[in-house]
């Protein structure tokens, strides 16, 4: 597993958007909210429609915070908050492209997203999901993976691992 740190992180996360074909694990480490923010800023820039990142962690280990900085960078004014009850937030950019937020928590399983969701936000904008390891078999491809892990001992840290099979 390679290390993402604030040399590289432009340069890897720039070839992880641009070829969907690259499989990779990387690691990065937050010490804090900022941190976090640089490292989801650093995602947003690269991100374009049809792109699909999953969040995974354990309640509390900042997928809200990194779909917040997302929403930094593209200036949307609303509030972020975890979409749990209504399963999507729609954000619309400035140039009419879409953010999908989901929060897929209270979901049994994929059928259950199938049946209520359906899988044709995937193509109509970024898609940033929220405990997506709950319908990981209906996801596409090059869907990229980021898992949560908060520090034991600092609670401002956070580990992540960025993967994509």
């Amino acid at each position: 597993m390679q290390e993402l740190n604030n040399i590289n992180i432009n340069e890897k996360i720039c070839k992880i958007l641009q070829n969907k074909n690259y499989t990779f694990e990387y690691s990065y480490t937050s010490n804090n909210v900022d941190d976090t923010f640089l490292l989801a800023k650093t995602f947003a820039k690269y991100l374009q429609n049809s792109d699909i990142i999953v969040l995974n962690g354990e309640l509390g280990s900042g997928k809200t915070v990194f779909m917040q900085g997302i929403a930094k960078y593209f200036k949307i004014e609303n509030q972020i908050s975890s979409p749990t009850f209504t399963i999507v937030n729609e954000y619309i950019l400035k140039n009419n492209d879409k953010i999908f937020h989901f929060d897929v928590y209270r979901l049994e399983d994929s059928t259950d997203f199938l049946d209520s969701i359906g899988t044709e936000y995937f193509q109509n904008g970024i898609c940033v999901i929220e405990w997506g390891n709950i319908i990981q078999d209906i996801l596409p491809k090059n869907t990229i993976f980021i898992d949560i892990q908060k520090d034991d001992k600092n609670y401002d840290k956070r580990y992540f691992k960025i993967w994509r099979k």
